[in-house]
C-alpha cells in the first residue's frame, strides 16, 4: 500500500477543492468537506460518500439545517493506487463526484461524465 500521511491526503484533497472553479464553488451552499481513515464497515472500498440535501431537491423548508457532509476517505484511496500521481488523479475524481452529488448530479450522469 503507498504512504501518504493525513495531512498531505488533506493537503491533495484541499488542492482538489481549489482546482474546481470558482462560478461552482459560489453556487455551493451549506456543504463541509472532511476527511476520514476509513470508510463504514459495510462499505470498505468506498472513496467518498455525499451525505445531504441536493441544491435541486432543496425548498422554502431548507433552513437552519446542519450542513450537507463531503467525506474524503484516505485508506482505500491509498490501496487502490500504486503512485503518488495516482492518489492526486484519484482524489480529484472523488472531490468532483461528492460536489456533483451536491448539485442534485447523479451516479448514472457521472460514470457517463467520466466521474465514475
Amino acid at each position: 500500500m503507498l504512504e501518504m500521511t493525513r495531512e498531505e491526503f488533506e493537503e491533495l484533497v484541499a488542492e482538489a477543492l481549489d482546482r474546481i472553479p470558482q462560478e461552482l464553488t459560489r453556487l455551493m451552499d451549506n456543504v463541509a468537506v472532511f476527511v476520514e481513515d476509513e470508510p463504514p464497515a459495510d462499505d470498505p472500498e468506498l472513496l467518498g460518500l455525499y451525505e445531504g440535501t441536493p441544491l435541486t431537491e432543496r425548498g422554502e423548508w431548507y433552513a437552519g439545517v446542519l450542513p450537507d457532509r463531503i467525506t474524503v476517505y484516505r485508506g482505500p484511496t491509498l490501496r487502490m493506487c500504486e503512485t503518488r500521481e495516482d492518489v492526486v488523479a484519484e482524489t480529484e475524481v472523488t472531490v468532483v463526484h461528492e460536489i456533483a452529488h451536491h448539485f442534485g448530479i447523479d451516479d448514472a450522469r457521472l460514470h457517463a461524465l467520466g466521474y465514475g
